[in-house]
C-alpha cells in the first residue's frame, strides 16, 4: 500500500472516531493489507494523538482469549496504545455517545515499576518489572461498520480501543494465582461472562511478555508507570446507556463501569 493510501486509511479512522460514523472495513477496501501496514496506520494516528496533546499511559493486548478470537475470526494477539483520556475511575460515568459500538471485557491490568527495554525480555524480566496487578474493564469499540473486522482492521483501529476502567485494589504478584483466578462479569446484576486467567494466552504474564518483546522490536518499549491491559478473561459483551458492568476476579476484587447517556 502506498504512503498516500496509508494516510488516507488513518484519516478515515480518525474521522470515524470524531464523527461517530463508522467506515467500510479496510479488508474490503484493500484485500492485500498486511499486518505491518495495519500497524503503520495505527502509528499515524498514535502520532496524531500525541501531537494533539494526548499522553501515552500504557498499552493493551488484544485477541488473547480463544473465545474472543473465535468471535472475531482471528488467531493471534495484537496491541494498541492507551492514552490518558481513555482512562476512567471505578464507577465513574462513561458517556456512551463518545464510544464506538461499545463492548466490554474483563481483564487483569498490570502497572510497571521498571522499564522493559532490554532485548528480548524474559518472563523473569516481566515479573521483576511489575509493581502490582489490578482488576480492569476494557471498553472496546470499532470504527469499522458492524464490527465486520479482520485482524488488519482491528490493528489499524488501535486494537479496537475506546476506554478502560481500573479497580482500586492493587495486589502483588506473590498474592495471586493468575492462571487459575476466576472471573465473573455481570450486567445490571446478571452474569454475562465468565472465565479465568488461563484464557489469556494460557497465563496473563505470557501476554505481557509477548507485548514487552513486541514493543521492544518496534522501538517503543514499555516504561515504568505504564499500565498494561493483558487481555480478556472471557467473552466480551455489548453495552448501552444505563448499563452497569461489574467484574469480580478472584484474589483481585472487583471493578465497576457505569454507562451514562451523553458526555457532560
Amino acid at each position: 500500500m502506498s504512503t498516500a493510501r496509508l494516510q488516507a486509511a488513518a484519516d478515515a479512522l480518525y474521522q470515524a472516531e470524531q464523527t461517530g460514523n463508522a467506515i467500510e472495513p479496510l479488508h474490503r477496501q484493500w484485500a492485500d493489507l498486511s499486518l505491518d501496514e495495519a500497524y503503520q496506520i495505527q502509528a499515524i494516528n498514535t502520532e496524531r494523538q500525541l501531537a494533539q496533546g494526548a499522553r501515552r499511559v500504557g498499552c493493551k493486548i488484544g485477541l488473547t482469549s480463544v473465545i474472543v478470537q473465535q468471535q472475531l475470526g482471528v488467531d493471534q494477539p495484537d496491541f494498541g496504545i492507551l492514552f490518558d483520556h481513555m482512562s476512567y475511575g471505578d464507577s465513574d460515568p462513561i458517556p456512551t455517545d463518545i464510544l464506538a459500538q461499545p463492548k466490554v471485557e474483563a481483564e487483569i491490568a498490570f502497572v510497571l515499576k521498571q522499564d522493559l527495554d532490554m532485548p528480548n525480555p524474559s518472563l523473569l524480566d516481566v515479573m521483576q518489572a511489575i509493581d502490582y496487578a489490578l482488576p480492569a474493564l476494557e471498553i472496546v469499540g470499532s470504527r469499522i461498520q458492524n464490527w465486520d473486522i479482520k485482524i488488519t482492521d482491528t490493528i489499524a483501529d488501535n486494537a479496537s480501543s475506546s476506554a478502560f476502567v481500573l479497580g482500586t485494589t492493587p495486589r502483588a504478584l506473590s498474592e495471586l494465582d493468575l492462571r487459575l483466578c476466576g472471573m465473573v462479569m455481570t450486567r445490571r446484576g446478571e452474569p454475562v461472562s465468565t472465565g479465568a486467567g488461563a484464557a489469556c494466552l494460557g497465563h496473563p504474564l505470557n501476554a505481557v511478555q509477548w507485548l514487552a518483546r513486541t514493543m521492544v522490536s518496534v522501538g517503543t518499549p514499555l516504561r515504568a508507570g505504564e499500565v498494561i491491559l493483558s487481555g480478556a478473561l472471557g467473552a466480551m459483551v455489548s453495552v448501552q446507556a444505563g448499563d452497569v458492568i461489574e467484574a469480580r476476579i478472584q484474589g483481585l476484587g472487583s471493578v465497576r463501569a457505569v454507562f451514562s447517556g451523553v458526555s457532560a
